[in-house]
């Protein structure tokens, strides 16, 4: 199982949640990749946002600092809003990336849960499926083949072009990324594309039927097992102790999902709430590197197995110190907890 970390670039990551400039953000930010690499972790992903508390919403660009900086920590979006973006573009800065990645590159794409995307690229919502599916029928085509005709509703037709530069593998890793739409688990099984979930909240076993319908869509397609990989995104942090975990991420979730239940005209989190989602069945991977290995094993045997999870803690607006104490954490103690159970299920 690979083990690794999204970031959404936030402003926000310094004691009492005060905004950083941006210049100091982005360097604490490859600081923080910097020594995801170093600790060994797997993965690293960028999301992308057009929202002014993140600066990440020129994801292939941040990854390719991060790739000048890095040795064998692999580099990916963590979600790459494809329904806003030109397929063309996006794989040929993919491709870039890779090429400076010495082949560390992969993508992760999905509609976007955040629509501010939309409007700003002149897209309507009302065609908001409709223009993933589109595009993701294109962009995997361009990955597949170097010339390319193809015709499509929302962009011009391509008459056997090349679209340039090839990236360094053979075949550039693309993930789909979903959340609960069960047409969403069939397609990416269908294209016999990884899937990454995103689950935030509630409690993970519940994603297991939607799982199941992406390994039957897969399998009737005709798309090996192994090929068919499941990937979890999840908030999370770990400190030395659970007390600890749960008192350092605690106040900053409940600001940020405030906020949020502010704007959204939601319920505001509690303490308690927090609590609970970190206990042995919610989303949230909180607590000591111990108990959050277990905790990943127990999801992913609620889900059938899966092949790689990735931390998100932007949400908690935590120090530098602390993401860079939790790193390490997940790099030299619970990634090994991780890996000595795949061995063993392997014997």
């Amino acid at each position: 199982m690979e083990i690794g970390i999204d970031s959404f670039a936030s402003h926000l990551l310094q004691n009492g949640g005060d905004h950083l400039s941006g210049t100091e953000a982005m360097r604490l930010l490859l600081e923080r990749i910097e020594r995801a690499d170093q600790v060994g972790l797997d993965v690293f992903g960028i999301g992308e946002h057009h929202r002014a508390e993140y600066l990440d919403s020129a994801t292939a660009v941040i990854l390719a600092a991060a790739a000048a900086r890095t040795k064998r920590i692999r580099l990916t979006s963590a979600v790459t809003v494809l329904s806003a973006a030109d397929p063309v573009r996006v794989f040929q800065e993919f491709a870039t990336l890779d090429l400076i990645a010495q082949g560390r590159a992969e993508m992760v794409v999905g509609r976007g849960s955040s629509t501010e995307a939309f409007p700003l690229f002149g897209y309507s919502l009302n065609d908001y499926d409709e223009l993933f599916a589109e595009k993701l029928e294109l962009l995997l085509a361009i990955r597949d083949t170097e010339k390319i005709s193809w015709q499509g509703r929302f962009r011009p037709a391509l008459t056997g072009q090349g679209v340039y530069p090839r990236p360094a593998q053979a075949q550039l890793p693309i993930w789909l990324g979903v959340g609960g739409t069960p047409e969403s688990f069939v397609r990416a099984g269908a294209l016999g594309l990884p899937l990454m979930v995103a689950i935030i909240g509630g409690d993970t076993h519940r994603f297991r039927p939607l799982v199941d319908l992406y390994r039957e869509a897969g399998r009737r397609a005709g798309h090996a097992p192994e090929q068919l990989k499941v990937g979890l995104h999840s908030l999370g942090y770990v400190a030395p102790s659970t007390e600890e975990a749960l008192d350092d991420f605690a106040p900053g979730y409940i600001q940020t999902f405030g906020q949020r239940a502010r704007e959204r005209g939601g319920f505001p989190p509690t303490r308690a709430h927090v609590e609970a989602q970190a206990g042995p069945l919610g989303a949230l991977l909180v607590g000591s590197p111990e108990e959050v290995a277990a905790k990943i094993l127990r999801h992913s045997e609620a889900l059938g197995g899966i092949s790689r999870v990735t931390f998100q803690m932007d949400v908690a607006v935590l120090p530098h110190e602390k993401v860079l104490q939790a790193t390490e954490l997940l790099g030299i103690r619970v990634a090994p907890l991780l890996r000595q159970d795949s061995a063993a299920k392997a014997k």
